[in-house]
């Protein structure tokens, strides 16, 4: 971890879970892809709806499949079947992000103060940060279930900086999709994005900063903090 150089600058660490620290959207991805392949929906369909989730809370999300599968089949039915095919694809592990193990492990040595905030309930999420063997480096999980307002409300990171007894403006948070950076730069964070899936469209432009990894962007946040907001 000495290449990452870490400058003690952001007093706390921010980090949305699925396709940020867990690569879990892949695996929720190729369940979808499967179980619509049952119902007869093809690939050159699904994959764009699927990728319309992504960053959703379970409320717009299920909304979101109630229309989509609509005529087609049982929304209740389908989502056990999709979670069903998703639990036996992380039957052997979760997988994690790149570099992702690597850098929450330095950053909890060095004495950081870290959260989780994601839209992911929180039985869900404790039960595959746990999994992931990345659970205890964390202060806090913030979930979809225990917040006022889900992604891309502000709301979660107000929270997240808030169970680290912070305010937002000194944490450095990170997301992958486009809902999650809107919160965390609504919130007041110094937030970047590394894009995980995501349709072929441009990012949004708020100002985040823009990395290729975890590991890149946890070095790209320091030299921020310590030039001071503008």
């Amino acid at each position: 971890m000495d290449d990452l150089n870490f400058n003690p600058a952001p007093k706390g660490y921010l980090f949305d879970m699925d396709g940020l620290l867990l690569d879990t959207e892949r695996v929720g991805l190729q369940a979808f892809l499967t179980v619509c392949e049952g119902y007869g929906i093809a690939r050159v369909e699904a994959e764009p709806f699927f990728l319309s989730l992504i960053g959703g809370s379970q409320k717009v999300n299920a909304a979101k499949a109630e229309a989509y599968l609509a005529g087609r089949a049982d929304v209740m039915r389908f989502g056990a079947e999709w979670n069903a095919q998703k639990q036996a694809l992380m039957q052997a592990d979760v997988p994690l992000r790149p570099y992702v193990r690597e850098v929450i492990e330095g950053l909890s040595a060095s004495g950081m103060r870290m959260a989780v905030v994601t839209s992911t309930l929180r039985d869900a999420a404790q039960h595959e940060l746990k999994r992931a063997a990345i659970l205890q480096h964390f202060v806090a999980v913030i979930a979809g279930d225990e917040v006022t307002a889900n992604k891309p409300d502000p709301a979660p990171y107000l929270q997240g900086a808030a169970a680290l007894g912070l305010d937002p403006k000194d944490c450095a948070a990170f997301e992958d999709s486009d809902t999650g950076i809107t919160a965390a730069m609504r919130a007041g964070c110094r937030a970047v994005q590394i894009p995980d899936l995501r349709p072929d469209v441009p990012l949004p432009d708020l100002g985040q900063m823009v990395a290729r990894n975890l590991k890149e962007a946890v070095a790209m946040v320091s030299p921020v903090f310590a030039r001071g907001f503008d």
